[in-house]
């Protein structure tokens, strides 16, 4: 590849060979007197105002002194009213400083203090550490409810029919409910049917005689369940044959995937709420992170339970009305003479000239009565088919 540059009358000229390792040897020159100088003045002198909380940096610092065996100097300045000092140093700086009776304002310099500098950095690392593995023992019940998420996200990617996941959605939908406001344990007089009848109202759209059932000698809330599944799966069925099976498997799946997604981000964020409160649990001498483990697992049983019923309440009562597209109002082309100006529409004689074919009567003009390369007329250029019309709107349309 040829190298240019320009002179100084901006003009190009080619970089040869030649030219290019002369210029190589005038900055390796130039170099070594630079390199020279700076090893004669003692090599890189770092000069350091504090000193680092981690170790590692420090250490990287006094590196680049000596770095490939070239001399060098670093030397650091500290303050006694600097955090590392003040925070994790202050008794036993105060014990050196009585030892040697050090003034105000006095620079000290011993190993003794290097090594009360060390001791510091040494349990602030150990602080971070425990701070970051604790913080990583939350992000791991955070990590396992998002791969549960994300492989039943994955499983609705991939499957075509989940017709199969949907009757298990209705079915615990059913049980929840008949759990909830006819417990096993309870009994008749203690059931809440006006509330369980609002609920089949608004979850699965049905209208049934729940009172009269429940007020039927000897029923019991099994048999109950049995009844509102049945007519809850006839329902399911009569949609199906309303919309269609290939609609209703795409709007299963859609359901399925943008409920997913909204309970996942609601979820997070009342997690993220969660783990800026919980650390107060810490006061009634219970441990955070067990509180926390508790209570996201609640709250990731909730989206479950929250993802059932939503996609069970949206497929059973939300209605779909098919209405047949608008018919297009008929438009008719007016066109001007090309030789007068005047509106084609006007004149009659001038949209049917010697009773040329118009409209779609065109298309049954037999194409081999043309002259050859037809084709090629232009889009606003007569028609060769001599109908006086513009090519576009005659036989060009046939293209």
């Amino acid at each position: 590849m040829q190298k240019w540059l320009l002179d100084q009358r901006n003009l190009a000229v080619e970089v040869t060979p030649e030219m290019e390792a002369a210029k190589e040897a005038e900055f390796k020159a130039e170099i070594a007197v630079l390199k020279e100088q700076a090893l004669a003045a003692g090599g890189l002198f770092v000069l350091g105002t504090e000193r680092h909380e981690s170790r590692r940096i420090d250490n990287q610092l006094r590196g680049r002194t000596g770095r490939q065996g070239d001399p060098g100097v670093s030397k650091f300045y500290l303050s006694c009213e600097d955090d590392l000092l003040r925070i994790f140093a202050g008794d036993r700086l105060d014990s050196i400083m009585k030892t040697f009776g050090v003034g105000e304002g006095e620079a000290i310099t011993h190993p003794w203090l290097n090594r009360a500098i060390e001791t510091a950095q040494k349990r602030v690392e150990t602080r971070n550490y425990d701070i970051r593995k604790n913080l990583l023992k939350y992000d791991d019940v955070v990590n396992d409810q998002r791969k549960a998420v994300f492989e039943q996200r994955q499983e609705f990617m991939d499957s075509e029919d989940l017709s199969e996941l949907v009757g298990d959605f209705r079915r615990d939908v059913v049980s929840d409910l008949v759990e909830r406001y006819m417990p096993p344990k309870a009994y008749a007089e203690q059931w809440d049917i006006d509330g369980l009848d609002e609920k089949v109202r608004s979850t699965l759209g049905l209208e049934l005689p729940l009172h009269d059932w429940a007020a039927e000698e000897g029923v019991s809330n099994e048999e109950i369940e049995e009844r509102l599944l049945a007519a809850a799966d006839a329902r399911a069925a009569e949609r199906l044959e309303q919309i269609g099976a290939d609609q209703t498997r795409g709007l299963e799946k859609q359901f399925m995937l943008q409920m997913i997604d909204m309970q996942w981000r609601e979820h997070l964020v009342h997690l993220d709420h969660l783990r800026g409160v919980i650390g107060l649990r810490g006061y009634g001498q219970r441990d955070p992170l067990n509180e926390y483990k508790t209570e996201a697992f609640s709250l990731f049983e909730s989206l479950l339970y929250d993802l059932r019923h939503n996609v069970t309440r949206w497929l059973m009562t939300v209605e779909f009305r098919f209405q047949p597209p608008p018919e297009l109002p008929e438009f008719q082309e007016i066109h001007l003479n090309p030789g007068t100006g005047e509106n084609e529409m006007a004149n009659p004689a001038a949209q049917n000239p010697e009773g040329a074919l118009i409209g779609d009567d065109r298309s049954r003009l037999p194409v081999e009565m043309l002259p050859a390369g037809w084709e090629m007329t232009g889009r606003n250029s007569p028609c060769p088919c001599g109908s006086g019309r513009k090519f576009k709107h005659c036989h060009g349309a046939l293209i």
